[in-house]
């Protein structure tokens, strides 16, 4: 399997209309998307020999899937309208796409947004996406 570049991983906005049009989100220059599951116990002692070693099972709980990134505030309209969903905590419709695997869309939220900048550096941000209902994933063909 090729390497990929980490820059072509990517989060794209929709823009919510009919036939819904993604755009990446801009100034993106650290970037993750976390695939973890809850883990439920599972473990019962043995009713017959209650004083035996006891195997630690599980099964899979929740799903999460989490997007997060960093980098340099480029206003722009997309940015703009971004900000709108951000600043009323709305949820909106997503395209995570995850070079060499393939795209998880659906519709998220984002849970954490922060501002930063200091005295001569331009501003920046960062944000933390979480599905707000469930997504699909294609995988890369």
């Amino acid at each position: 399997m090729a390497q990929q570049i980490g820059r072509t991983l990517l989060i794209q906005i929709g823009d919510g209309a009919s036939t819904e049009v993604f755009t990446n989100l801009c100034g993106l220059k650290t970037r993750s998307f976390s695939l973890s599951a809850g883990e439920i116990d599972t473990s019962i002692p043995s009713c017959t020999n209650p004083g035996d070693e006891v195997i630690k099972t599980s099964r899979p709980g929740m799903v999460n899937r989490t997007f997060s990134g960093s980098g340099a505030f480029v206003s722009s309209t997309a940015m703009s309208a971004f900000m709108e969903k951000v600043i009323n905590a709305e949820q909106f419709n997503a395209k995570v796409i995850v070079p060499g695997l393939g795209t998880f869309t659906g519709p998220f939220f984002v849970t954490d947004f922060e501002f930063s900048g200091d005295m001569e550096n331009n501003m920046e941000f960062s944000a933390t996406f979480v599905p707000a209902d469930a997504i699909t994933f294609v995988a890369a063909v």
